[in-house]
């Protein structure tokens, strides 16, 4: 078991990760610290030496390997802390406020296909739109779509002649309040040879160029093109060789190379409004207006993000994600829906930036030759970081000297002089690259993979998928055999909490109550596990009183069911008082039989970590199958029967293995609970615990084909019986059932195997002070007899034996008087106990 946390989905994780470890057969080796199931003692942490050392090891690794590099290109940036990010470190805000312009930028040459429209007679322009003003002094092009369809419009305004995706005309024309007259309509491909005057820079040239990156859903169909503050930008720069010169600084200001127009004027702010007026007074800017989108920001700082070209170092993901895509493949992911989400996520991603610009992390372990700034980096140099870095960990690479980091040997290998030649790199590395090579430190040998990562949904694109890519490239092979991913955390009315709205939820203050407890009342740990566990946790999920309030009444009706087992096995110790299950009332062997199958079902629910199943299942069993079934049938064995009548002991047998299965099974859920049970079991004084004594242990034995269709037989007769009954006290009726000869009488009569009507397993299973078995109507039916017919299908081995049985059930009251002992109707006077009683009075026992 492998789990990160995080801040976002600590809530989820946290607690969730806990169900599946040590459960099942691994339960043997927990430990028990606060009702936590972890390895407390032996956990990993991403600042410990070894670890720093080991996510060297990996780098090194990639690096040699050719997925490693170090390029200039444009990278998300942010401004607020300095550093580039990955895409994982960013939030996007939905109403983010952008100032978008409709630029004009003039023809200087009008494509050959198009010169026979556009003659020079009049003005001519291709129209373009950016919610990025500031960007536009570093455009080096302007894109158009192949394929797609461009018309050559005249404004009836200002009588030029504008170009722009034939699918934006009437849009386009709307927001400048203008009409366009269509001149001409071509395709894309015809715009290829023409070029554009630079809208702020005279004497620039801005081409047009093909691109599949135009989109014809918003805009002109048209896009300016610059290369340093783009993705797609740079693509089409590198693959027509155009400049990608950044004007910005890595504070976000304009640089000198931007003139003194915008020299020092932050991008997005008065940057941004500089450019709009340089574009105004070239007379370039036919609109400007606000812009409502979803904008990057840094997740730590929480300010706006740009795109700027900067040199960093990449992982070359292209090279891996095919064979990283093959073996995901082969991942086990709960839900299956994720994985689908996690390749496409792959398969859009180009590169991974690993290298930051800040103060703390695990150092890029990279020299610098002074003069050309060529790279250092070999087996060698790598070798002799790491050995200092296990020592002392990373900070020694900011305070130690490069003579004690860079050996003269490592050097001269290299071919340099002296190691007063170079600089240590300030680069850190990414920290998905920290935690993405945590399997190099967690997983012990070069083949093992963990059993399961578990993380929120969005470590889709973050930690599980780092953890992929790099251990695809070091080993050829995934890092774990199975994700789990769940959702977040919502308030009780579905909103995200926020710190501002005030509707955090603080899991500290759910255990143990806040200020006042009448507001915030302490609910405990296990409260808490069970909201976790019965929770769809692979969608969003809801926290608040309401929930939590429910969350402890469904413990409480656990307790119950608990209370009533733990209190009717005093006395009983399983090694001398079992009863086999061969020589058990057919009920009791009902009961294991269904035992043994809900210890199968829990099992397999925890291995498809399907908690909320867990959760259910338990509610059913204990509320169906033990307190609403046989807890109510067994009352009279255990309450009236002498202590040690097999009887008794037949049913207590079964409530020992009910109450260790039931235990064993919501323990992983409920660890305080599970423990606080086995200390107050009477004949486990002695025992190690839940959680040291193993999973559960279902016999094989207990598993009897045919014996659901007995007691189902008789429960459905039962229902008719206290149906024509509604509301009376069923103790106080006789019953007579009357089948018709065949398999369902058969099955009756087995129950009905005991010397009188009202010490039979039918009659207990009834609870009716009498039963009495016909294969046919009495001659004579009382006139206040209650009289119900029904049907009962039985269905044995597999279908190969089927058979549908009528039936009739004629309740009447009793003739007989009320036991002051059992309280059934079995006595032949009311102040006098009936046979029975009087014999466990006697101390003889029951005959």
């Amino acid at each position: 078991m492998h789990v990160k946390g995080s801040i976002r989905t600590a809530w989820l994780s946290i607690i969730a990760r806990e169900f599946a470890e040590r459960a099942i057969e691994k339960q043997k080796s927990a430990f028990i610290r606060w009702g936590v199931m972890a390895d407390w003692a032996n956990c990993y942490l991403t600042f410990d030496p070894k670890y720093e050392a080991n996510q060297l090891r990996v780098f090194y690794k990639m690096y040699d390997k050719g997925f490693i590099y170090q390029d200039y290109k444009p990278v998300f940036w942010s401004p607020s802390a300095k550093t580039a990010l990955a895409e994982a470190e960013l939030e996007y805000n939905e109403q983010h406020v952008s100032r978008s312009v409709y630029v004009k930028f003039p023809l200087l040459k009008s494509p050959p296909k198009l010169s026979s429209v556009i003659d020079g007679s009049s003005p001519a322009s291709v129209l373009v739109w950016t919610t990025q003003p500031w960007t536009v002094p570093a455009n080096q092009a302007v894109c158009y779509m192949p394929d797609s369809a461009y018309s050559i419009v005249k404004c009836k305004t200002t009588g030029e002649h504008f170009i722009l995706a034939a699918d934006r005309v009437e849009s386009t024309a709307a927001v400048l309040d203008t009409q366009f007259e269509v001149i001409s309509t071509c395709k894309g491909t015809d715009l290829v040879e023409g070029s554009c005057a630079h809208p702020t820079i005279p004497g620039k040239v801005s081409p047009l160029l093909p691109a599949n990156h135009v989109t014809m859903a918003k805009g002109t169909g048209l896009v300016h093109t610059a290369p340093a503050h783009g993705m797609e930008d740079y693509g089409v720069a590198s693959h027509h060789q155009l400049p990608t010169d950044c004007l910005v600084d890595e504070s976000g200001f304009f640089t000198e190379a931007a003139g003194p127009e915008l020299k020092n004027k932050n991008v997005l702010e008065e940057g941004n409004e500089a450019v709009i007026r340089m574009l105004q007074a070239a007379g370039s800017l036919l609109k400007e207006e606000k812009y409502v989108h979803s904008y990057p920001y840094d997740w730590r700082t929480k300010k706006p993000m740009i795109i700027r070209a900067s040199k960093q170092w990449f992982v070359n993901t292209a090279n891996v994600k095919a064979a990283a895509q093959d073996v995901l493949k082969k991942v086990k992911v709960i839900p299956t829906s994720a994985v689908n989400r996690m390749l496409e996520m792959l398969d859009r991603r180009t590169f991974w930036c690993i290298s930051r610009q800040r103060c703390w992390g695990v150092p890029i372990p990279v020299f610098y030759q002074k003069n050309t700034g060529e790279c250092l980096i070999n087996s060698e140099t790598v070798t002799d970081v790491i050995k200092v870095v296990e020592q002392q960990g990373t900070d020694a690479w900011w305070t130690l000297p490069i003579e004690q980091l860079l050996s003269k040997e490592a050097v001269a290998k290299a071919g340099g002089r002296d190691v007063s030649d170079y600089v240590k790199g300030q680069d850190v590395l990414d920290i998905w690259f920290d935690s993405g090579t945590s399997w190099a430190h967690v997983l012990e040998g070069a083949e093992q993979r963990a059993d399961t990562y578990l993380e929120g949904k969005d470590q889709l694109g973050g930690w599980f998928q780092s953890s992929l890519l790099t251990s695809v490239a070091v080993r050829k092979k995934a890092p774990y055999k199975t994700l789990v991913v769940h959702g977040f955390t919502l308030g009780e009315k579905g909103e995200k909490m926020s710190k501002s709205v005030g509707n955090v939820v603080d899991p500290d203050v759910v255990i143990n109550g806040g200020e006042d407890h009448t507001k915030d009342p302490p609910y405990g740990a296990d409260v808490l596990r069970w909201w976790v566990a019965e929770s769809n946790v692979f969608t969003e999920v809801l926290i608040g009183p309401v929930v939590l309030n429910a969350a402890r009444d469904d413990i409480n009706k656990l307790r119950n069911t608990l209370r009533f087992m733990l209190g009717n096995l005093e006395g009983f110790n399983p090694e001398t008082d079992s009863i086999p299950p061969s020589e058990m009332y057919i009920v009791d062997q009902y009961m294991l039989h269904l035992l043994h199958e809900y210890g199968n079902k829990v099992t397999d629910a925890y291995k498809e970590y399907e908690f909320s199943k867990v959760v259910r299942l338990l509610q059913a069993f204990c509320s169906r199958n033990l307190s609403n079934f046989y807890f109510s049938v067994i009352k009279d064995r255990l309450y009236c029967e002498e202590a040690k009548d097999p009887k008794r002991r037949s049913c207590q047998t079964v409530l020992a293995e009910a109450l260790d299965v039931v235990v064993r099974s919501f323990a992983p859920i409920l660890p305080h609970l599970a423990e606080e049970v086995f200390q107050h079991i009477p004949y486990k004084k002695d025992s190690e615990g839940v959680f040291r004594t193993g999973w559960i242990n279902a016999s094989s034995a207990w598993k009897k084909p045919g014996i659901e269709e007995a007691i189902e037989g008789a429960c459905a007769m039962r229902d008719s019986f206290l149906g024509s009954i509604s509301g009376k006290n069923a103790l106080e009726y006789e019953v007579i059932i009357v089948i018709e000869p065949g398999l369902l009488f058969e099955l009756m009569e087995a129950l009905q195997a005991e010397e009188t009507s009202t010490d039979s397993q039918l009659n207990e299973i009834m609870m009716a002070s009498q039963t009495t078995l016909l294969s046919e109507l009495p001659k004579e039916t009382p006139a206040d007899a209650n009289i119900t017919k029904g049907t009962f299908l039985i269905n044995l081995e597999g279908g190969d034996i089927c058979e549908q049985s009528s039936y009739k059930v004629i309740a009447r009251p009793i003739a007989k008087a009320k036991c002051p002992r059992c309280r059934k109707y079995t006595s032949d006077s009311s102040s006098t106990p009936c046979p029975r009683c009087l014999n466990v009075l006697a101390g003889k026992g029951s005959t």
